[in-house]
């Protein structure tokens, strides 16, 4: 039995590959279809990312990066578990255009509260 070992890769190409990976589960067509990054936080410490392609009729396909775990887990439409893959990437020191997932939420219900 041969045991690969995944290659290290960049940030943007594992986001690259992340919404392909999406859009494939969700039949829709790449780069079509807005995708949002929310840093996962523990502990004050990044240890993953939250993707989500927002398709249309809001049909949200998720996707969580977990970088201890150094593995990829992808969601359907449905919020079930599709399929998951081993990733090698650092975390990288501040997600572009993204909050923490709990001060995402704060900001939300503030929004709606007002």
């Amino acid at each position: 039995m041969i045991g690969l070992t995944p290659r290290k890769i960049d940030f943007t190409t594992l986001c690259e590959n992340i919404e392909r990976r999406l859009c494939d589960l969700g039949h829709l067509v790449p780069n079509q279809f807005p995708m949002t990054q929310r840093e996962v936080v523990r502990a004050g410490k990044t240890v993953g990312v939250y993707f989500c392609v927002h398709g249309p009729r809001s049909v949200k396909l998720t996707a969580i990066c977990d970088f201890n775990k150094k593995q990829v887990i992808f969601y359907g439409s449905d919020g079930i578990r599709r399929e998951s893959m081993p990733v090698a990437v650092q975390a990288p020191v501040k997600v572009a255009n993204s909050k923490p997932a709990k001060a995402a939420a704060k900001d939300e219900a503030q929004t709606v509260l007002a």
